[in-house]
């Protein structure tokens, strides 16, 4: 493994690239905020808005905000909402692991506070849990479904009330390395970024899911009786995780703190609507040595909250643990037992990255703290 001279994100992560000196995309692409006119982008937004606005009826939606109640999404609605004086139909996404009471009290501030509609689809749990399944088995991947739904969803409900402006947060290959890394306000690709795709779709059919079934993750074709303009906020204002949290906190969000002190993370207001999903974020450690904390490290090292060397020490401490609340979410919703669940894990240590030491312990064969810049 080789990671980044400025932050811990090793050359694993799908899709970042790195430059001849060494530093990862992410934190190139930070540095170039910087010399962004972030002024002139806000413009661009403006007059984007202005382009929908009161354009679909006296009195009806100007656009769809693709939310799910997190710190990001208090900020999307307050940007277009209270900013700009759009009035967004919000849509949701609820899986159908446990929710957190904090995640209960964000959903419901984000349409109480802001005053807006929120059409939430909770998917079909049976098709879940068998997609759960077989994506957890065959890729390590258990929430391909609902992370699917996700980027798909919004654009069904778009296309069903004739609202061509959906708004997305951020470009996740652009803001943190992988695939589609073009800086662009489109995001019309981002199905394909990599977090929802890369599943054959023959093998996912049984006699438990149909194509029926999955009829809501195919995005919706364009015609030209009907052009969807889907968009990234984050290429019209500076993106910031921890940021966008302070904001939202002033506006009503809930972080996890004082409800459950997560295992695999330095953060408490990331992913915190549900217990089971978390399972998905940690597969990314066996199979490409990193996970939420590097992730969150990485971030910290970027907005200047943190040193490289603090940022190590803080993945030597979580990265390798997988939360067991988590855990034992997931089991439930699956029926596998704690000890079938291991079982599937240990299959997708990558043994290029990893070796078992004298307890039989998966360890990494080259951590970050014993590698040089």
């Amino acid at each position: 493994m080789r990671f980044c001279k400025k932050c811990v994100m090793p050359d694993t992560r799908p899709g970042i690239r790195f430059g001849d000196d060494g530093v990862c995309q992410a934190c190139n692409a930070e540095e170039q905020k910087n010399k962004t006119d972030w002024d002139a982008r806000w413009k661009e937004l403006e007059a984007l808005c202005d382009k929908h606005r009161g354009k679909y009826g006296k009195g009806n939606w100007d656009c769809i905000i693709a939310v799910s109640g997190g710190k990001d999404s208090h900020r999307q609605v307050h940007v277009i909402k209270e900013q700009l004086g759009m009035n967004p139909l919000l849509v949701s996404v609820e899986d159908n692991f446990t929710m957190t009471e904090a995640g209960k009290h964000n959903l419901q501030n984000i349409s109480e506070s802001f005053g807006c509609h929120l059409i939430t689809i909770k998917p079909n749990k049976r098709v879940q849990k068998q997609l759960a399944k077989i994506c957890f088995e065959k890729w390590g991947k258990p929430t391909w479904f609902v992370d699917r739904l996700i980027y798909t969803f919004p654009l069904h409900m778009a296309i069903k009330f004739k609202l061509p402006l959906v708004i997305y947060g951020e470009n996740i290959s652009y803001e943190y390395g992988g695939i589609d890394s073009e800086e662009t306000p489109s995001a019309l690709a981002q199905v394909e970024n990599g977090v929802a795709s890369d599943i054959p779709w023959s093998e996912l059919l049984s006699d438990d899911v149909t194509e029926k079934d999955l009829y809501l993750c195919k995005a919706p074709e364009m015609n030209n009786d009907f052009q969807l303009d889907p968009v990234y906020l984050s290429y019209f204002i500076r993106w910031n995780s921890y940021e966008n949290y302070l904001v939202a906190k002033s506006l009503g969000f809930k972080d996890i703190k004082h409800e459950w002190q997560r295992e695999h993370t330095p953060e408490w207001f990331d992913q915190i609507d549900t217990m089971g999903y978390l399972v998905h974020a940690w597969m990314k450690y066996p199979k490409f040595g990193h996970a939420t904390a590097t992730d969150y490290a990485s971030k910290f090292v970027r907005y200047g909250l943190m040193s490289r060397e603090e940022a190590v020490l803080v993945v030597k401490r979580f990265d390798h643990q997988v939360d067991q609340k988590a855990v034992d979410d997931f089991c439930n919703f699956t029926g596998y037992t704690l000890r079938e669940f291991y079982e599937i894990v240990d299959k997708f240590y990558n043994t290029e990255l990893f070796t078992k030491d004298k307890f039989g312990q998966w360890v990494l064969k080259q951590p970050v703290w014993d590698c040089r810049k």
